[in-house]
């Protein structure tokens, strides 16, 4: 018995799904284009269709979402002056494991006078469900950065809710050179009643944060004269240079709705395949 439990735990292991995604991006007389490209495993990135000045990118993931102990890198650098917007074909869902968790690791590196917008669809955690993110960014002083993220602790239109799991996310911002915000949430256990505290989030299922770089205190009072529109609890400050908007709500729908008035707010322009 024992021999067949380490042989099936073999197997597990075998088929997890590795995937990696590195390129780069540079200007060349005001248009953004593509340089080396290197994709391995369930991990692809296509560039739907040209564009006058910026350069637009799709993740996909061939695996059909994340389970315990799948690996996925990306790593990309926006060379002076260019322009780049990333996001994701369809919600990101993170499946239930009983074993290690799924690990997201995300390097992003912006060059003077650069732009770059990330900006994917959410990433829902069935329950049970375990999974450790790492944000590292590093941003010239001239750089300008829009970084979005929505995580939704179970499917709550149909009824399911994120009971029980981990959520490790891991974010370090440098600018210049210098850390200027580095944080780490974590959620593991009993997560659906840590959520159920008032000041986690007062039984909200889906959270979500805006880092937007530079942020002022004009920025931050053009997004709260927005405040009456929101339909679930939205904070923002800024600090060090940059600005940062928290999110949290009953389901996706709203949060995803009080996300999108936030970045009217910002002047972004939001991909396609958010507004399908």
């Amino acid at each position: 018995m024992r021999s067949e439990v380490s042989a099936t735990s073999t197997l597990f292991e075998a088929n997890r799904a590795r995937g990696a995604v590195r390129f780069d991006v540079h200007a060349r007389d005001g248009v953004t284009r593509r340089g080396v490209l290197h994709e391995s495993g369930s991990l692809r990135v296509r560039f739907p269709s040209p564009e006058d000045q910026g350069l637009s990118g799709v993740f996909v993931n061939t695996a059909g979402g994340v389970a315990g102990g799948d690996r996925f890198d990306i790593e990309i650098a926006a060379a002076d002056g260019s322009r780049l917007t990333l996001t994701t074909a369809a919600a990101e869902k993170v499946y239930r494991t009983p074993g290690a968790a799924a690990q997201l690791n995300i390097a992003l590196k912006v060059g003077a006078g650069a732009h770059l917008a990330w900006l994917p669809q959410e990433t829902i955690l069935f329950d049970r469900a375990r999974v450790q993110r790492r944000f590292d960014i590093d941003l010239d002083e001239a750089a300008s950065l829009l970084l979005c993220e929505i995580v939704v602790f179970g499917r709550t239109a149909m009824g399911e809710r994120m009971e029980q799991g981990e959520f490790v996310d891991r974010w370090r911002l440098r600018r210049g050179g210098r850390l200027v915000f580095a944080e780490t949430v974590r959620l593991d256990g009993d997560i659906g009643a840590k959520l159920a505290w008032p000041a986690v989030a007062r039984g909200g299922a889906a959270i979500g944060t805006a880092l937007i770089v530079p942020g002022d205190e004009a920025l931050v009072e053009r997004i709260r004269e927005a405040s009456e529109s929101f339909s679930g609890e939205v904070g923002i400050s800024a600090w060090n240079g940059f600005a940062m908007a928290r999110f949290c709500a009953q389901d996706a729908a709203r949060l995803r709705a009080d996300m999108m008035t936030v970045l009217a707010r910002t002047g972004a322009a939001l991909p396609r395949l958010w507004l399908n």
